[in-house]
C-alpha cells in the first residue's frame, strides 16, 4: 500500500531458496497510476475477465472498509477466503491500513473460524454456504465479534435468523472484482438489503442495472478501454427509500418467462425458507411457448409436490420453477459462491 512498504510473502510452504527467488523477481512496487494487480472474476456466471486493480484501487476500498467496520490496532480479522479473489486479498490490504491483526487461514475449515470467533476474532468475512456451516457447529458467539460480512449473494432469511439468535451479527455487502471488494455494506445487521454505498462510493439504478462510480472502481479489464465514469455491473438491482440497494440478479440470469420477469434470487429465497431445503439455485431455460422457464436446482430430501406446493404460498404461480432436478449439493467457486457457469452445462450439455 506504501511506497516504502515491505514486501511480504504470505504462503508459508516455501523453502528459503523458493522465498528468495521471489522476491528477486519482485523488481518495484508498482508506482501511483499503475495496475498493482490483475485479479480475475470469480467467473460464476461467464468466463472469468481480468481486472486491473491499482493502488488506488485498494488503498480507496481499505480506507473505506476500515472506516465503516471500525477496524483498528486491537481488531483481529479472520481471513478465511482465497487470497487470489478480492474478498480474500481486500482484507490483507484493511489489516494493513489499520494495523490490525491478520488470522489468516488457508481454507475454511469451520471447526477453525469457530475457534478463532470464540477466542477474540473481531471481524469475520463469509459466504452464505460457510456461514451455514459455522452456525452448524458453534451456536452461541461472544460479544467481542463485531462484524460478520456477508458477500456473494443475499442470505436467506431463516439463515440470518438463526445467526441474530447466535449472536452473530451479520453485515450484508455488495461487491465485485471490478471494485476492489464491497461497494456496498449494511451499517447494523438487517437482513434485508446489502447496505448503503461504501464512502466515497457512488450507486444509481438505469433501467434496473446497478452502476457504481467511485476511487476504488478497476481501470479496466485486460485488453479493453479504461473505465471512465459510471461502471455498468451486469447485476440488476433497485433502491430502498433509505438508499439501500436491494440485488435482484445478474441480468444474464434473468427469466423472462412469458414476458413476466422472474428473479432468481426471490424464488431461490423462497425455496431455502422451506425447512428440509438445504441449497438451491434457479437457472433459466429456453421454452418454445413461454420464451424462457426456470430450472430449479435443489439440495433436499423434499419431494418435488411439496416444494411446488410450498412455493405456492409464497410467490406467485408464474415464479414457480417449471422444472425440479434434485441434487446432493450445489457446485460451488473456490470463493464459496454457486457456480452457475457448471450448473448450466448440466442443464445445456455442451456449453462452457
Amino acid at each position: 500500500m506504501r511506497s516504502d512498504a515491505e514486501i511480504a510473502l504470505l504462503n508459508t510452504r516455501l523453502t528459503e531458496r523458493e522465498r528468495a527467488a521471489q522476491l528477486a523477481s519482485i523488481e518495484r512496487i508498482p508506482p501511483s497510476g499503475e495496475a498493482a494487480t490483475i485479479l480475475f472474476t470469480s467467473g460464476t456466471t461467464g468466463a472469468a475477465k481480468a481486472v486491473f486493480l491499482s493502488r488506488e484501487n485498494h488503498l480507496a476500498s481499505a480506507r473505506a472498509a476500515v472506516e465503516v467496520l471500525g477496524i483498528d490496532r486491537r481488531s483481529k480479522f479472520i481471513c478465511c477466503l482465497p487470497l487470489f479473489h478480492v474478498g480474500g486479498l481486500a482484507i490483507v490490504f484493511r489489516c494493513d491500513l489499520a494495523g490490525a491483526e491478520l488470522l489468516l487461514h488457508e481454507r475454511f475449515d469451520a471447526h477453525a473460524v469457530a475457534r478463532d470467533l470464540l477466542s477474540g476474532a473481531t471481524h469475520v468475512s463469509l459466504v452464505a454456504s460457510t456461514l451455514a456451516r459455522l452456525l452448524e457447529v458453534c451456536e452461541r458467539f461472544p460479544s467481542t465479534v463485531r462484524a460478520a460480512l456477508v458477500g456473494g449473494g443475499p442470505v436467506p432469511a431463516p439463515l440470518f435468523d438463526k445467526a441474530c439468535r447466535a449472536g452473530l451479527p451479520i453485515l450484508q455487502t455488495y461487491g465485485l472484482t471490478e471494485t476492489a471488494s464491497m461497494a456496498t455494506c449494511e451499517r447494523e445487521p438487517d437482513g434485508t438489503t446489502a447496505g448503503p454505498p461504501m464512502p466515497g462510493m457512488e450507486l444509481r439504478i438505469v433501467e434496473g442495472e446497478i452502476e457504481v462510480r467511485g476511487p476504488a472502481v478497476m481501470r479496466g479489464y485486460l485488453g479493453q478501454e479504461p473505465v471512465r465514469g459510471w461502471f455498468k455491473t451486469g447485476d440488476l438491482g433497485e433502491l430502498d427509500a433509505r438508499g439501500r440497494l436491494i440485488v435482484h440478479a445478474r441480468r444474464s440470469d434473468l427469466i423472462i418467462s412469458g414476458g413476466e420477469n422472474v428473479y432468481p434470487a426471490e424464488v431461490e429465497a423462497a425455496l431455502l425458507s422451506h425447512p428440509r431445503v438445504r441449497e438451491a439455485a434457479v437457472l433459466p431455460a429456453p421454452d418454445e411457448r413461454w420464451g424462457q422457464i426456470g430450472v430449479a436446482y435443489v439440495a433436499t430430501d423434499a419431494a418435488e409436490s411439496e416444494l411446488r406446493a410450498f412455493l405456492g404460498e409464497r410467490i406467485a404461480r408464474y415464479k414457480v420453477p417449471a422444472r425440479f432436478v434434485m441434487v446432493p449439493e450445489l457446485p460451488r467457486t473456490a470463493a464459496g459462491k454457486i457456480d452457475r457457469v457448471t450448473l448450466a452445462a448440466r442443464t445445456f450439455p455442451g456449453t462452457t
